[in-house]
């Protein structure tokens, strides 16, 4: 990272301290951004999370075109959770055709989302999120004093990718998925090696939740609304109800009544809130505590050994709640292989109708919500898509103003750091939402500038 400093202390007329530190780009994030925070008298008064990259447009780019096309347009939109968008867009289509996926097909459905988890959570826990906790600049240093660690994560992270390769034709932007089902399903033989593969995998992941759980974490915690799916009988991935522990529990297509976007001056990205008590919570700590008891008996264990309750509370500490999905993934991945039969077809054919769908599923990051409006002839006239880093956001802006003052004696460069891994708390996915991160801190007048 380069690094300008400039500091100094000023005073306005009226004699008060003002400082102000300045962070021009932040690594071990995806995308670009901006944060700037100004403290006067050792008191926060401002925070803003700024994403300047320019709007993407992806809901404009799917007017006009079939209802089959949204699986590959919005794959298109994250090269780390491209299934989400394929599931929440397949769902929202299959929502508005009046049709519902069963059998073999929707377990696929299932095991190409646990690829796409474990991979995006083992990259963010080894690479992005862990050299925080441990002092290091970046996984590379990282590695040269935990060097088991960062291979064991890299071979686990292929396994997440093999997996979304074999069902999705690609590791990146899969071409696989389609409106209905699969365009092709794979036979039970061609699971063989991965199966095995798995093995070495859930025995790792259990390492990972352990080696996670002896990090030191801040004291920090958030009284939390937290909102995720909720299925009768699973943990979720892209089924069940709208949940919150505030009481929410909703279909899918009641979420326009809950929820609502809005422009924010300092953002490109679009804020969603809660319509009845402002901003929340989505992700892997909000799915943890909200369906604890739909992990596995070796989940929970290994959980509730790793230190975490059953309601986790410190942003902090979702790097193993992180790691606890990842354990339940590859189980979830085992259960689906070793039951697998071949369906007769490897989709449903679809005519199109006049209809509009809502579909949402549990991307790595949180909820994902699509809504289109196709014509009779399936060209799509209306599409809404609210990724989960555009819902998190605010959540993100206060934590920042509660943390600060916890930390507000630390020289700017701890302080700034301290900052950026609040941040990466998240994993946000900047690009998704419309980038990061630029960090201002304004303490008493003394402007410091890191990137």
């Amino acid at each position: 990272m380069k690094s300008g400093k400039k500091k100094k202390k000023t005073k306005n007329n009226n004699g008060n301290r003002r400082r102000r530190i300045k962070v021009n780009y932040m690594a071990r994030v995806e995308g670009e951004g901006g944060l700037d925070i100004r403290i006067r008298n050792d008191r926060v008064t401002d925070v803003k999370l700024r994403i300047f990259e320019p709007p993407r447009f992806f809901e404009a780019f799917l007017r006009d075109r079939m209802f089959t096309e949204a699986p590959d347009i919005t794959a298109r939109i994250c090269g780390i959770c491209p299934i989400a968008y394929q599931m929440s867009s397949v769902h929202a289509m299959e929502n508005a055709l009046g049709l519902s996926i069963g059998g073999p097909i929707r377990e696929l459905r299932r095991l190409i989302y646990c690829g796409e988890w474990i991979e995006s959570h083992v990259l963010h826990v080894a690479m992005l999120h862990a050299p925080d906790f441990l002092g290091y600049q970046d996984a590379i240093a990282m590695a040269k004093d935990h060097p088991d660690i960062v291979k064991n994560a890299l071979q686990l992270k292929k396994i997440g990718n093999d997996l979304v390769t074999l069902l999705g034709g690609r590791e990146i932007h899969p071409i696989n998925v389609r409106v209905g089902g699969f365009y092709r399903v794979p036979a039970k033989s061609e699971f063989k090696e991965i199966r095995e593969k798995l093995n070495w995998a859930l025995e790792t992941a259990v390492g990972m939740v352990r080696w996670t759980g002896t990090l030191p974490f801040p004291d920090f915690e958030q009284d939390y609304v937290f909102v995720s799916l909720r299925h009768p009988q699973e943990y979720p991935f892209c089924e069940g109800r709208l949940v919150s522990n505030n009481g929410l529990d909703i279909a899918i297509d009641e979420f326009p009544q809950h929820f609502e976007e809005s422009h924010v001056e300092h953002s490109t990205s679009l804020h969603c809130l809660k319509k009845d008590s402002g901003n929340y919570f989505v992700g892997p700590q909000a799915r943890y505590s909200l369906n604890f008891d739909r992990l596995t008996p070796l989940a929970q264990e290994e959980a509730l050994k790793a230190g975490l309750a059953k309601t986790c509370r410190n942003p902090f500490q979702s790097i193993i709640v992180r790691c606890v999905e990842t354990l339940w993934a590859v189980q979830e991945a085992i259960r689906i292989i070793d039951n697998y039969e071949m369906p007769d077809s490897p989709a449903v054919e679809l005519e199109p109708r006049a209809a509009t769908g809502h579909g949402c599923s549990e991307a790595p990051r949180g909820i994902l919500y699509h809504r289109y409006r196709i014509n009779d002839q399936g060209l799509i006239e209306d599409a809404e898509i609210i990724p989960p880093t555009s819902q998190n956001q605010a959540t993100i802006e206060n934590d920042l103003r509660e943390m600060i003052p916890k930390f507000i004696h630390l020289e700017d460069e701890k302080l700034k750091w301290q900052c950026e891994q609040a941040v990466r708390n998240y994993d946000p996915c900047i690009s998704c939402s419309c980038h990061f991160l630029r960090l201002n801190l304004d303490r008493d007048g003394a402007v410091v500038s890191l990137p």
